[in-house]
């Protein structure tokens, strides 16, 4: 596809967690052959607290992380995707701007964390949840070998991810359960 690294744009509602979530995995296990990104349809302006806490527990360097507007990604200039992959279900509704460079597309959606409500301890594993789920995905599409799939394998490989099963809720509701002393 490209000679230089490959850039991946993570889409979500609000920009202040998943997609971020997105963004710096990629840029941690893409070892220099990915550029990770984020953006929000609605960029709600701050990265938010929980996501920054999940990355921190996971040794993410968290400095320089924003919320940003995905028009800033259509604009002349901007870095040229070669892959954008939403994560929500709102945004992948949404009528996103016109990439440059026509990069491939896929939907990998994830439940938002900070819809959670709820005690402390629910919050935090929404939190991990989205985080391992997205690990997960991106290191399968890490691992895909990009220069020997044509474009409609590789579109089938992407949206074959975005069914991936999400890691199970069971030991968070037994988590629930023994911190609200049920």
């Amino acid at each position: 596809m490209v000679e230089r690294p490959y850039n991946v744009l993570f889409l979500c509602t609000g920009n202040s967690a998943r997609s971020i979530f997105g963004e710096c995995i990629v840029n941690r296990f893409g070892r220099g052959q990915f550029n990770g990104f984020s953006a929000g349809s609605h960029p709600k302006g701050e990265v938010h607290p929980l996501a920054l806490e999940v990355l921190g527990r996971n040794n993410y360097l968290t400095e320089g992380l924003r919320s940003k507007d995905w028009a800033e990604f259509a604009e002349p200039g901007a870095p040229v995707m070669d892959f954008v992959f939403t994560v929500c279900d709102r945004a992948a509704a949404e009528v996103c701007p016109v990439w440059p460079g026509q990069p491939m597309t896929a939907h990998w959606g994830v439940p938002d964390p900070a819809e959670v409500e709820g005690n402390e301890v629910a919050r935090m594993m929404a939190f991990r949840h989205a985080f391992a789920a997205l690990q997960n995905r991106i290191q399968i599409f890490l691992s895909l070998p990009l220069a020997s799939l044509d474009r409609l394998k590789l579109q089938r490989e992407l949206d074959s991810i975005g069914r991936t099963p999400l890691p199970t809720s069971e030991p968070i509701e037994t988590l629930l359960s023994e911190s609200e002393g049920r």
